[in-house]
């Protein structure tokens, strides 16, 4: 990642992080809404994921081929997500997503594939979001919609004809810079229904709000099941490891593509996986973020409201997006944050955030205090509401 996408003024290195603080290379501590941009769902340095990690350490992590645990991880996803009947591992959520669309191709012998506009699936060419490099062959096949419009959805599949693969979705709508959006169950079940008709693979990139919304997968509340998901990030609380979860519908697909990574195998990340996925299955973490995040919206909105703001708070409460009202240019935002960041909270003026299980009561009402404390810093400095 270039550092020079990072807001000017923020910490560009740091030197560690324990449950939900971190510290940049100056020694600076920041309660931070980020989590590594996601992976740590616990917190960082969670003593079981850590005892985990150790433990294979001196067993074997790299080796010739898999341990036995990529056979636990797997067994354990697949009878944890509503969804899967098998599992593919490998490192990153774009190696995930990537595949999801190989197995589906090859699954259907069609190419083209629908994913909406705006939507980040990733950081390679047939959907980056950066067109830098990227020839008009690489996206070729790839077609677009309105996010959450039925009728938008409706068009692009009769424009694919009998050549749709897939159709791709995020588990909401948590595009950078804008009000999320959850996924309506109409939505989703016309996505359903089209893949049902034709048959095509319908796709949920679950990387960025898998096993944060509910452990058995984003959309397991609203009875729609995808064919494949991706998964990464939160899946084993920051360690490198990411996951294809498939149903036996897109079995055929997965046993046809040619898979490798030169550390896919490793099984120190697997064993994090393991002992993530049973905390998250086995406890009220999860829950535990809801209210922490309810708690950190009703603040956040008592004091903005208090200095003459107000927010937008939108998407769950566990991964909110915060923007300022009417701030169009995200002036004001950018100057809360950066305020906020001097009061010891680490806040994103655009990108969504997320709360892990190490986040408190008395780290919430801290964080309160910073941001509080950093809308009077703004106010006294000029800046106004718009």
């Amino acid at each position: 990642m270039a550092t020079r996408a990072i807001a000017p003024g923020y910490p560009q290195f740091f030197s560690r992080a324990d449950g939900c603080r971190v510290w940049d290379a100056d020694g600076n501590e920041y309660i931070d809404f980020m989590c590594a941009w996601g992976p740590n769902v616990l917190g960082y340095r969670h003593p079981n994921v850590e005892a985990a990690v150790m433990k294979q350490l001196r067993e074997v992590d790299s080796g010739n081929g898999p341990t036995e645990t990529l056979i636990e991880l797997a067994e354990t996803l697949t009878d944890t997500l509503d969804h899967a009947d098998w599992c593919l591992f490998q490192k990153n959520g774009t190696d995930a997503t990537t595949a999801c669309v190989t197995i589906a191709r090859a699954g259907t012998g069609r190419r083209k594939v629908i994913m909406a506009k705006g939507a980040y699936h990733g950081a390679v060419p047939w959907c980056s979001p950066s067109v830098v490099g990227v020839t008009a062959e690489d996206r070729a096949h790839l077609m677009t919609f309105e996010w959450g419009d039925v009728a938008s959805l409706d068009t692009a599949v009769a424009e694919a004809g009998d050549d749709l693969a897939a159709i791709i979705l995020t588990a909401f709508r948590h595009d950078v810079g804008r009000d999320q959006e959850m996924a309506t169950t109409d939505f989703l079940k016309a996505a359903r229904a089209h893949c049902d008709r034709t048959g095509a693979m319908l796709i949920c990139d679950d990387v960025r709000a898998g096993f944060r919304l509910d452990v058995r997968g984003s959309w397991a509340a609203q009875a729609v099941k995808p064919d494949l998901a991706a998964y990464s990030k939160a899946i084993a609380n920051g360690w490198p490891l990411a996951a294809i979860a498939g149903s036996d519908r897109a079995r055929e697909g997965a046993e046809k593509i040619f898979s490798t990574g030169s550390f896919w195998y490793g099984a120190a990340a697997m064993a994090a996986g393991l002992a993530t996925i049973r905390i998250l299955r086995d406890t009220d973490a999860l829950a535990h973020t809801v209210v922490m995040g309810e708690r950190l919206r009703s603040g956040l909105d008592q004091v903005a409201a208090r200095h003459g703001f107000r927010l937008r708070q939108t998407g769950p409460v566990q991964m909110p997006m915060v923007l300022v009202d009417g701030d169009q240019d995200l002036r004001i935002g950018n100057a809360l944050c950066l305020a906020a960041l001097r009061h010891g909270v680490y806040l994103h003026p655009k990108h969504n955030m997320f709360l892990c299980a190490a986040h408190g009561p008395a780290e919430i009402d801290r964080a309160i205090e910073g941001v509080d404390a950093a809308f009077t810093e703004i106010v006294a400095a000029g800046v106004e509401h718009a």
